[in-house]
């Protein structure tokens, strides 16, 4: 089990939900230390003091805010603690929303809310359910690491998951890299739904969404322990260069995807197809053609017959 990172309570309404936060990821990275290469040592990091040049205990070390060159504001971690903030003991609900409407740009790191003892089971489960059946998510504020926090309360299964946030203020915006203005046509549109929908999934299954580079690392490391050559980059495709003819690299596109799955290319048709002429005109010509051949009757009709 995962070590708590954070105690405190949930505060929905009038409604208190004692919690423990725990982390929801891993991390498989391989990791590495540095060394000197010359002999192998080890090279270490260490906290020296500026003033009494010599390394500095951890039990030494505190936090201070630079006012100026010369002025500095001790802050210790028990005033931190204990900062008059309603949100320092407790993630404060303040509105809930439609998950579509958060900008994933904002969402961070993923924390489970464990219900703290059987007293919080039930406002924890009520809570997990009133989010469910609302298909909405819960914005709220918390305070961590000495600063107020933007966050997101989600359900995974049978669990209430915080999401750290930025706030909105932080998000940069995109307008500066936006490209030139090009035209792009519907065809082209077309075709690139057509790729999107022949490389639709349902899950996250599959060797695509495995993580090769671990695993390729650590062939490299036990081939280096065992005294072999590391194995070969296999050969990849050369990088195309400009695209010429984005429609056909698009039909290619599809054709591959469908080809990956096992579907083959029997049915794969062109993604910008002739443009066939609508009925309706076809029906107003023939409907045109009946009513001058109704007036030629007509005519003929009321012209007298000549007499012999």
């Amino acid at each position: 089990m995962p070590r708590t990172v954070w105690s405190g309570a949930i505060s929905f309404g009038l409604v208190t939900v004692p919690i423990h936060v725990v982390s929801a990821t891993e991390n498989h990275a391989i990791r590495f230390h540095q060394y000197h290469l010359e002999d192998m040592s080890r090279v270490r990091v260490r906290k020296i003091c500026e003033i009494e040049d010599r390394e500095v205990p951890q039990d030494e070390i505190g936090k201070a805010y630079e006012i100026s060159k010369d002025t500095l504001i001790a802050i210790s971690d028990e005033e931190l603690r204990e900062i008059p903030l309603p949100t320092a003991k407790a993630i404060e609900i303040a509105a809930f929303v439609p998950a579509a409407s958060i900008d994933p740009l904002q969402i961070g790191d993923g924390y489970y809310l464990q219900a703290d003892g059987p007293v919080a089971a039930k406002p924890y489960k009520l809570l997990r359910m009133a989010l469910e059946r609302s298909a909405k998510v819960a914005l709220a504020k918390y305070a961590w690491s000495g600063r107020e926090r933007l966050g997101l309360l989600r359900v995974r299964d049978d669990a209430i998951v915080l999401h750290a946030m930025r706030w909105p203020d932080e998000i940069r915006s995109p307008k500066e890299l936006a490209p030139a203005t090009v035209e792009v046509s519907d065809d082209e549109i077309e075709g690139a739904q057509a790729l999107i929908d022949h490389m639709t999934r349902d899950d996250l299954e599959g060797s695509e969404f495995e993580d090769h580079y671990t695993d390729a690392l650590a062939e490299v490391i036990k081939a280096k322990r065992d005294g072999q050559a590391p194995p070969e980059t296999p050969a990849s495709e050369a990088p195309a260069g400009k695209v010429v003819d984005l429609m056909a690299a698009l039909e290619a596109s599809v054709k591959k995807a469908r080809n990956s799955r096992g579907e083959g290319d029997a049915d794969v048709h062109e993604l910008h197809p002739k443009k066939k002429t609508p009925a309706k005109k076809t029906a107003k010509k023939t409907a045109t053609k009946k009513t001058t051949a109704k007036k030629a009757a007509k005519k003929t009709a009321a012209k007298p017959k000549r007499s012999a």
